[in-house]
Order: structure tokens, then sequence, then C-alpha cells
């Protein structure tokens, strides 16, 4: 056998193993009726993205499953592809412009969807190779992207389709608008953020006596020019006599009502409000209601138009302040007071959003909604945590129509044509129609508008297989269909709730309109990666790291690893650095200790069956007991998995690999570990536990199996793990009585192992005990393992005895129904060693008085961060455990 590494370094093996799986075809998945399919399309990434810690732990999950569906036989697909990202996209390529000192008006529309397509082909894929570092088992041989010709048919026709059913309209509303990228926002792509504004309270002079005033108040003065009335509550008993009256509005001279309405709140300000119905939500159902004037005054872009008069041109920010200097100068400001308001902003450029009327399309969702909130609440679809059930639910049944026109150049065009004679809409169409359908005119002109990003994303889970199977190419159709077919709907989803709305929902009811199916039957939602004070980590905070990086450092397993270790379901992620240490040092245990079992192991004794060995030979108890214990973990593992608990399930194969097989089995055969039931045992369990870890470290674990096969009769050189099955779950193997009676000597070794650390006696020195204990079972047990006992306990003498007296220079403790008892002489100073731990618990007990008072805080626990809280907590449980040993240790000295 080869000479074994004595480090494990993953920088040789990653790069190896991928390139090894992708030229063999271990990703590529396709129909197979003999299996049964698993399916998860990946939530695909921008074509402008960058790997983030959000990215890391979404794929590594869908990775996990992947890998794991794979090796339990199923025919396992992982459709891979990037989105165009409208917005995001061109604003990246706007700003590469931007150097050249242009615009991209300088370009054209055609120039300019030229350059951003030579940028997607430059940078697009930088984040597909960055989710190869990270190990992404993808059918990549199946990309897609959202802008190729293929999927741009397909969003054409569902556009086309719901246009047929009259799904899809034109209105004038009150939308999103974005200044900086001069596009009209869905509502979840102007999150909120809240900020610190001020209420402006102006006077409104009264036309039949202009001394007399309404003071209305507002957090946007500058809209006030495009004011066409005044509300208040029908029952505001302060304005009921005013209702009807003109008022002069400042600044302008227009004359505009006072009219009431039970939409105001009249404990808002002065219970007076303005009435904008070009420039604010609320204005605009107003200004429907009462037939009310509708006043645009500023340009897309953000400036104030001709409208607004004496301040046309100015900056809307920026005619704020002198719109107020102007107000004061005529003593129609009255006071100005701090207010919290909460605004939009763009999603991409951080934008402040502008309610703003604009013509735009929209498309009808309360018909798509039916049978999408259905598939819900009958269970066809479950969400994991289930506490998303009813997000996803309340969302959905409030449900607002979709505006899905954007004012920008890269993306889908709208399939609309115009006839440029007759000036009516021509028709909606695949491909631009030879004449106008009303007058026969071939003068037609596009609609300039493309539609939102998310209507191409939301056709994701079918589209990628080539729907509406348009290919010029009959044989791709076929396979296609069949492809579909087999693999639809997908199993999975795996994604992050803040695109439930955006994304999942839309899914959901894409699949039903278009396919009549749902598109997938799982949604696993996963938290958000957050720093160790609980903010969400970001480039413009500071406190990202970055996953490239910790692959370099740590290698892409233990980056892995720990991300999945502390994902609880549906639970935020707290991350720092130092906790990738966690997966890189399981890394180095697996490999020093798979090193150790290959290098003491005689290649005869590693060949056999385990269950014929198992029922043939007398195992040892340790045998029986790590045999148990590792098909029990298995069970534990397949539940885990089945039911998204992928952090209890990577803590389940941590704690039995660390602390069972390595620190108790191979430790305890260490004496006799030429013994041929030990090799055979230690090699099956280290060989399937190789598989069962697979799917969360599968560098790691494809180097070692290579390294293990080499012990076997068939060479690995063409195989890998990945292609193997999952360890059989061995039931008659698991042996709750051999885990039960293994766990009483280990608790025992431990016990010993605690004197001996806290009485601070030397590893190197030996010492004897003796157990005290009445029940003759308990006795068997512990001198049928003294051997064992005595070598971890580094014991030179045990003994065993009934009934225990107390007696000078020994100590004592209490375990269970036993006493354990060490002759102090010669071992240490008792005197000296009392005096020690008095003052150790002095220094304790202190510390529990700074701990608490610390936790009984309210403004403490109000602002800190969960996080910290629960390692406060963890602190002061820790500090109470040990002064509790402190005192037993100090009981026992007699």
């Amino acid at each position: 056998m080869q000479e074994i590494s004595s480090r494990y370094n993953p920088k040789e093996t990653q790069d190896k193993w991928y390139k090894f799986w992708e030229e063999n075809g271990y990703f590529s998945a396709s129909s197979n009726p003999s299996k049964k399919p698993f399916s998860i399309v990946i939530p695909p990434p921008n074509v402008t993205g960058i790997l983030h810690m959000g990215h890391a732990l979404n794929n590594t999950i869908q990775d996990i499953l992947i890998r794991y569906h794979r090796m339990r036989g199923e025919e396992s697909l992982w459709m891979p592809g990037t989105d165009h990202a409208g917005i995001a996209t061109q604003n990246v390529v706007e700003k590469s412009l931007a150097k050249e000192g242009l615009k991209r008006q300088d370009l054209g529309r055609e120039k300019f969807i030229e350059r951003v397509w030579e940028w997607k082909e430059e940078y697009g894929s930088t984040i597909i190779q960055q989710l190869k570092k990270i190990g992404a088992s993808c059918d990549w041989e199946r990309i897609r992207f959202t802008m190729d010709e293929e999927y741009s048919l397909a969003v054409k026709t569902a556009f086309v389709k719901l246009w047929d059913k009259g799904l899809i309209y034109k209105d004038k509303r009150i939308i999103n608008w974005c200044p900086r990228c001069q596009t009209a926002l869905s509502d979840e792509e102007a999150p909120h953020r809240q900020m610190q504004g001020n209420l402006y309270y102006m006077r409104y002079p009264l036309k039949s006596n202009p001394r007399n005033f309404v003071v209305v108040a507002t957090t946007r003065p500058e809209t006030m020019l495009g004011d066409t009335a005044v509300a208040v509550n029908p029952k505001d008993k302060r304005y009921k006599k005013l209702i009807g009256e003109r008022l002069i509005l400042p600044l302008t001279g227009r004359q505009i009502e006072i009219i009431s309405d039970g939409m105001v709140e009249a404990k808002f300000g002065t219970g007076a409000v303005k009435v904008t119905p070009a420039h604010d939500p609320n204005d605009y159902i107003l200004g429907k209601k009462h037939n009310l004037e509708f006043i645009n005054v500023m340009h897309p872009d953000g400036r104030m138009n001709d409208r607004a008069g004496d301040y046309a041109g100015m900056d809307r920010f920026e005619a704020r302040q002198v719109i107020l200097e102007d107000l004061k100068e005529k003593g129609l400001l009255e006071k100005v007071e701090p207010h919290d308001l909460s605004a939009g902003h763009c999603y991409r450029c951080h934008t402040v959003i502008e309610p703003y009327l604009s013509r735009q399309w929209f498309v009808k969702m309360a018909p798509l909604a039916k049978p999408a909130i259905s598939a819900v609440k009958s269970g066809k679809i479950e969400f994991y945590p289930k506490r998303w059930t009813k997000v996803y639910l309340n969302w959905m049944e409030n449900i607002q129509d979709w505006c899905i026109s954007r004012q920008i150049w890269w993306g889908h065009r709208i399939p609309l044509w115009y006839c440029n004679d007759c000036k009516k809409l021509a028709i909606a169409a695949l491909s631009k129609p030879s004449v106008c359908g009303i007058c026969k005119s071939s003068n037609l002109k596009q609609e300039e508008d493309v539609l939102d990003t998310w209507f191409s994303s939301w056709l994701w889970p079918f589209a990628t297989f080539g729907w509406p199977f348009s290919s010029e190419d009959a044989v791709k159709n076929s396979q296609n269909k069949e492809d579909l077919k087999y693999f639809y709907p997908s199993s999975t989803l795996v994604t992050a709730p803040e695109i439930i709305f955006f994304w999942v929902a839309r899914m959901i009811m894409a699949g039903f309109e278009f396919m009549g199916d749902l598109p997938f039957r799982d949604v696993y939602i996963h938290g958000t990666v957050r720093d160790t004070e609980g903010k969400k980590m970001s480039k413009s905070l500071g406190n990202s790291i970055d996953p490239v990086e910790i692959i370099n450092e740590y290698g892409a397993d233990a980056l892995r690893f720990s991300l999945i270790s502390i994902t609880a379901q549906g639970q935020d992620v707290f991350l720092s650095r130092e906790r990738f240490e966690q997966g890189r040092n399981f890394a180095n245990k697996i490999w020093n200790a798979s090193r150790f079992i290959l290098m003491n192991l005689d290649p005869a004794n590693a060949r056999g069956d385990l269950c014929v060995f198992f029922k043939k030979e007398q195992l040892q108890l340790v045998d029986r007991w790590i045999l148990s214990r590792f098909f029990s973990t298995l069970k534990q593992i397949d539940n885990y998995l089945d039911n998204y608990r992928f952090n209890e399930a990577a803590n389940s194969l941590y704690s039995f690999f660390w602390r069972e097989f390595c620190d108790w089995y191979l430790e305890l055969i260490k004496p006799d570990i030429k013994n041929r039931q030990h090799q055979l045992v230690m090699y099956k369990i280290l060989e399937k536990f190789l598989r069962i870890l697979h799917p969360f470290m599968p560098f790691v674990t494809e180097e070692i199996w290579h390294l293990v096969c080499q012990l076997s009769k068939a060479p690995a050189e063409k195989s890998s793990i990945m292609t193997t099955k999952l360890p059989h779950l061995q039931k008659q193997i698991i042996d709750p009585d051999s885990e039960e009676k293994m766990e009483r000597v280990f608790e025992l070794i431990s016990t010993i192992r605690n004197i001996r650390s806290e009485l601070e006696i030397p590893p190197t020195q030996q010492v004897s005990a003796t157990v005290y204990t009445a029940k003759k079972e308990s006795q068997d047990l512990f001198q049928l393992n003294s051997l064992h006992i005595k070598y971890l306990g580094r014991l030179e003498r045990l003994e065993f005895a009934k009934s225990y007296r107390q007696s000078p220079g020994k100590f004592a403790t209490v375990f269970k129904d036993m006493h354990i008892v060490i002759p102090l002489e010669g071992l240490i100073d008792v005197r000296r060693h009392k005096e020690k731990i008095t003052k150790k618990m002095q220094k304790t007990s202190l510390e529990i008085k700074v701990k608490k008072k610390m936790l009984a805080n309210k403004s403490f626990i109000q602002r800190a961060p969960e996080e910290v809280v629960r390692r406060e907590e963890e602190k002061l449980k820790e500090l109470t455990l040990n002064l509790g040993k402190l005192k037993g240790v100090k009981d026992g000295l007699s």
C-alpha cells in the first residue's frame, strides 16, 4: 500500500476529484423508468453574482440532498442555471460605461444590449465556477440562462397565454418608481427601511378668509405642488364646518377643496392631510374615489417638472429644502418635528423610491392564486419549517395584481406590437406580426418595456426542460418532454425566506397555470446568515465572510460542514470566521483516524461480509457496541435528512465519529488492534461511515475512500464513492443492551478521568482505584471490561468490593449506585489542595453573581442580540456546573 500523507491537504484533492466527477459524467441524470426520480431546480443566482455565504449555505443544503438521494439509488437531477437579473445587470454595465464617459442612451438600445451580452460572456460564469469550488454536483450539461433563445420563447409563450385569457392589462396607477434605475418596481422589490425624517406642518390659507389656515402635516413637502385636495375625517368635529370650503395652495395660488373621507386618521398630525393623487398610493385611492385631478410634478429621474412651476429642474430633495425656505419666508411653515418613518428603497441601487403615477402592464393574480392556495392548504405542498405556511397563505389570500413592466433595456421585451399608422395595439405574438390586425398596415413597432425579471424565473421548474418544446430539433423536443414528464414536479425547493413572494409563490401559480400541476412538493426555507452580533452579513456593513477565502484557507469540506452543523431548521445562522475551524478540525480528524486504521490494517482481515461475520462470530462487547452505535446513527441520519434537519444529521455524524469511534472505540482496541474481529469491524465502519458522510464532505471522503479501496480486490480507479449505495440499515445489529452496558463502562472511565483531572494527577502517573457496589451485575460488567477501564483510566490496579466505609487519606466520590475511591498517599498534599479549591470556588461564585446581575438587567436582554444572550446564559450554566464540581471535589477529600 502507498504511503499515506501525515496531513490532509484539501488543495491537493478538491480540483482533482471535481474534475474526475465531471469527466466521468457522475452528475448527469436522465429519465430512467427503472429508478425513482429525485430532482431539484437551483434558485438561479444572478449572472452578476459573486458567491456569498447565503449562496454557500443554500447550495450546500441542495448538494447534500442530491448526493444523498443519488446514493440511495434514485435518479437524481440538480438543474443548474443563472438569471439575467435585469436591473442588476443593467446597472453593472451602465457603471462600466460611465468609466468611459458614456451613458446607455449614447449607444442606443441594440448596441447597449450587445455590450451586456459581451459582459455576460466575460464575467457571467464567475459564480458557476465558484459553485463548483464548494462541490456542487449539478448536471452542468443542462445549464440554462433565462435569456437563452429557447428560454426566451417560454417567457413569450407564457405572456401570450395569459394575454389570450384576458389576465394582462395596462393601467395608470401609483407604482414604486426608482429615479436612479428609472423603472417601476413591485412592492417586493422596494423593501421598506426605517429612517429618521421630519413631520412638516404647513399652513393652507382659506379662500374665504386668507388670514385663517388649515394646517396639514406631511413628510414629503415637495409633493405639495401636486396637491388637489385636503382631506379630513367626517367625524372630526374640528373640521366639520370647513368641509366643502376651498383653500389656496401655497406657492402656487391654485384653489383646492376640503373633502371628507373615513380613510383619514384624525389622530395623525393635525387630522387634516394633503391629498396628492399622483404621488401617494393612499391619495391615489382618494383621488379616484372623489374624482380629483391627478397632477404629476416630477420627471422620471426625480427632478421636478414644469407642473412644479419655479421649482422645475430641481432634484426632489433639493426642491424640498427650497420649498421649506419659501414657506418659512411667507409664514406658512408652522413647525417641524422629528418623525420616524418607513420608506421604500430600490432593492438594487438602494435609492429611496418615489410613489409615481405611471401607465404599466399588470397581471391579474387572484385567478392564478386559487389553485396555489389550495395546494398548500391541502398539504400537497409542504413548507419546512411549518410556520412559513401561514406567511405564504397570508400573502396569497391578500394578493395584489403584479406590475410586470420595467422601463429598462436588458430583459425580455414585452411581445406586444403597436401599429404606427392606426395607433392601435396590434397583437400579442411570439414573433413580429406581418400586418396590423385592424388596418392591415405593416408599419408595426414593438412595446419598449421589458418584463420583470421574476416573470422569467417563475417558469424555472419547467422552462428549464425546454417547455413549450418548440425547438427545430425533434429528437431534442422528444427527450425534453420525456425528462419533464419524469422529473416534474421536482422533489424539493431549497430557498431563502426573502424570496417566498418574489419567486416561490409565483412558481407555484405558474406550475398550475401552465403545467396543470404543482412545481415541487417540499419547500425548505433556510435561515439568514448573520454575524455573531445578529446583523445580516453584507459587503456594505463590512461584516461579510468570503466563502472562497474560507475554501482557500480551510477547504470546501470545512466550509460545508461548519455551515450545516450550525444551521438549525429555519433558524438564522450566526457565523464567525472561527466557526470554520470546527469543519477543518473534523476533516483532519477523519484523515488521521483513517490513516491510523489503514496503517494498522491487515488487508486479509478487511475482506468479508459484515452480516455473515456478525452472525458467525462471538463478538466482544466493545465490537457489538460500536456496530450498534453505527447503525443507530445511520437510522437517525435517514430520519433527519428526510425531515430537513441538516444540523442534527451533521452533529450526529460528528459525535459518532469523533467521540464514539475515535475517542472510545479506537482507543479501547489499541492494545489489541491486530485482533481479527477488531480489524474487520474498524475497517467496515470506516468504509460505511465515509459513504454516509460523503453528501456532507465530498472531497475528503472521496480521497480516503480510494485509499480504502486499495485494500479490497476491486480497485476504485474508475469508480467513485458517489456512485456507491448508502450503507443498508442492519436493524438486527442494533443492540440497545450492548449500548447501555458500554455507556456504563464509559461513565466509570470518565469519572476516574475527572477525578485525576480535578486532583491534578499527571497523566503519566499510575494510580489505584476501588469500585464499591453491592450490585453483582455491575461488578461482573466492570470486571469483564477491567482491562479497558485500567487502560483508559491509567490505573495500575483496579479492585471491586461490596460495601464502602469512609477512611482517611483517600478521595471518594459517589457515582450512581457506587463509590469510587482513590488512595491519595504520595499523590497530593490534601490540605493545600483544599485551599486551592476554596479559592477557585470563591472566584467562580463571584463570576456567577456578575452573570446573574447581567441577565437580570432588562435593558441588556432587550438590546442584546438573541445569540449574545444565549451565550451568556450558557456561560452561567457552565459556571454553576463548575461550582458544583468543585464542591464535590472538596467534599471528597477526606
